[in-house]
């Protein structure tokens, strides 16, 4: 495969004249032009998109940092980001972490060379403070409440719809109630949330005995609810953090023929509504779109998704 430098020696054009003809520039002779497009295709010439792109200070790549996409909260996320990238015609790029503060910031170097045009992170363990000294690079967007800091981000509200769940939850009558999420507290803003929303309503800590972490997936939910069976811990209620969990913790219980404690999950997804069960809607597709865009755009701004808690 030819480079420029081929094509002006095979031709015996200057590199500024091949350079004009590739990027469809006036001032080249009809007969240069067919010369050297001719040699063009003789010498198999392909341009380099990435030196394109870096020539003109922008190659429509988003990097999208996420710890791991087994949760459905990423899964609506992406969906989100996804569709508004294509329409402005961007490009994303997926980029694991599992949490790790060095990937992540492996990736943040990417961005000051110029890999990517902007980058999302859906979630992070670096500090927010952290990256916000890489935003010189390329807009950084988070999906979490930044607080006062001058960082994009896009984010559900998620303490009103937690409440409201759990005042329902008081209502009802139920007094032991299990709390499943993906990490602890001291760890996750969103546990951190959950956790001082049931403080608020039951006006005392979740009872630790009760809370089960490491759960991402349907198989999690199904595991936490044989967890508790062999603990033969009291419980009537299960708070868990998708719809797939809890549907995964009912399966446990209707195999082994007992009793189905009452459920919530979260995401809204099509498993609590077969169920006719209730769920919080964080509408992190919403999420995703205004992410993307801002990424796209450079603004720093803040977008703030009212999430939903959804009675059936």
């Amino acid at each position: 495969m030819a480079n420029i430098q081929e094509i002006a020696d095979y031709t015996g054009f200057s590199k500024s004249t091949v350079s004009r003809v590739l990027n469809q520039k006036n001032y080249v002779a009809p007969r240069t032009r067919d010369l050297i497009e001719a040699a063009i295709v003789k010498l198999d010439y392909v341009p380099n998109a990435m030196a394109q792109g870096l020539s003109m200070g922008q190659m429509h790549n988003i990097g999208v940092v996420l710890p791991h996409n087994e949760h459905p909260y990423y899964t609506q996320l992406i969906n989100g980001i996804m569709a508004a990238a294509f329409a402005a015609n961007y490009r994303i790029m997926l980029l694991p972490s599992n949490y790790e503060a060095k990937v992540e910031l492996a990736y943040l170097q990417q961005l000051r060379r110029k890999v990517f045009d902007s980058m999302i992170f859906t979630s992070h363990e670096i500090s927010r403070q952290t990256l916000m000294t890489y935003q010189k690079y390329g807009p950084i967007v988070v999906c979490q409440d930044p607080g006062c800091l001058p960082i994009a981000a896009a984010y559900t509200a998620r303490v009103p719809s937690y409440v409201a769940a759990f005042e329902w939850i008081k209502a009802q009558g139920y007094q032991h109630i299990s709390l499943l999420a993906t990490r602890a507290s001291n760890v996750s803003a969103t546990s951190k949330t959950t956790f001082q929303a049931y403080e608020q309503v039951f006006h005392q800590a979740p009872e630790p005995t009760l809370i089960r972490t490491g759960i991402r997936k349907q198989q999690d939910g199904y595991a936490a609810a044989a967890y508790f069976v062999t603990q033969k811990r009291p419980l009537d209620f299960i708070f868990a953090n998708a719809d797939d969990v809890a549907a995964g913790a009912r399966q446990y219980y209707l195999e082994h023929d007992l009793p189905v404690p009452a459920m919530m999950g979260q995401e809204n997804q099509l498993s609590s509504q077969l169920l006719n069960m209730a769920t919080i809607d964080h509408h992190l597709y919403e999420v995703g779109e205004n992410a993307a865009k801002l990424a796209i755009s450079g603004a720093v701004r803040q977008f703030r998704v009212e999430s939903e808690f959804i009675v059936r």
